[in-house]
């Protein structure tokens, strides 16, 4: 597959920023154009620089793709991550409009805020542990739109993971012993999907060595602050015509969103 040129990578990130900011996601991918998940990633980053340009800030960052038939299905060896954006960044209870989205949809997850920068030369398991100042239950919105062929991992990539989007929830300090916890995803108050005996942290910490390994080869460093979504254990679920979504974890607590 040809690399893209600066003139083509400068012409599809103008266009998918364009795309996002009108809710019309994916027009590149209509006309089945391929792109190799290398590119996307070069996609994902001018879209970011584009975005910081005009005074949006980064906040964190989002690890997708965990579970291995996801990966499958994306065309993936590994997870993928994405940007999380500070205006994007919406507290416990909030009223959302979908209009503002793509075909919004919802994953259940786990966010950790970082108590300090992580070195990567020093970053391992109980390293990771040792820099979380809090943990939240977290719905993680997301632009669930995909235009071109499968399999739809360079898409993905490049519409930065399809997130739209965090609401957090309250949060829990990071000194808990190991203990195991259940995850729910409730739409208008029936459980759409379900995790038992997720166990922290070695089940929600798994990939953010990754994500830091990841991050140093292109020169980002994860600061103090920043918010990591540790990545959700099924594939986001479209909310149609549902409004009020519910995250609960009997460990972490409870997050919910009104969609009008």
């Amino acid at each position: 597959m040809t690399k893209l040129t600066q003139k083509e990578l400068n012409n599809y990130s103008c266009q998918i920023l364009d795309d996002y900011d009108s809710n019309t996601l994916g027009t590149i991918f209509k006309d089945k154009i391929r792109i190799s998940v290398e590119d996307a990633w070069r996609i994902q980053s001018a879209v970011a620089n584009l975005r910081q340009k005009r005074g949006e800030e980064v906040i964190g960052y989002k690890i997708g793709c965990v579970s291995k038939d996801t990966q499958l299905k994306m065309g993936f060896t590994k997870p993928a991550w994405g940007r999380l954006w500070k205006h994007e960044l919406h507290p416990d209870g909030i009223t959302l409009k979908k209009t503002n989205y793509s075909n919004p949809a919802m994953e259940a997850e786990f966010g950790i805020i970082l108590n300090r920068d992580l070195k990567p030369e020093l970053v391992n398991f109980d390293y990771i542990l040792d820099s979380i100042e809090t943990i939240h239950p977290i719905i993680e919105i997301h632009n669930l739109v995909f235009k071109g062929n499968p399999p739809f991992g360079a898409e993905l990539l490049a519409n930065n993971a399809i997130h739209a989007g965090v609401v957090i929830g309250k949060p829990t300090k990071g000194n808990i012993n190991s203990k195991v916890t259940d995850l729910k995803l409730i739409f208008d108050k029936d459980i759409i999907d379900t995790w038992s005996d997720k166990k922290w942290p070695h089940d929600m910490l798994s990939e953010v060595e990754w994500l830091v390994k990841e991050q140093d080869m292109i020169g980002n460093v994860l600061k103090k602050g920043h918010l990591i979504l540790t990545g959700a254990y099924g594939f986001p679920i479209s909310i149609k015509d549902k409004k009020l979504i519910e995250v609960t974890s009997s460990l972490f607590g409870n997050v919910s969103a009104v969609f009008e």
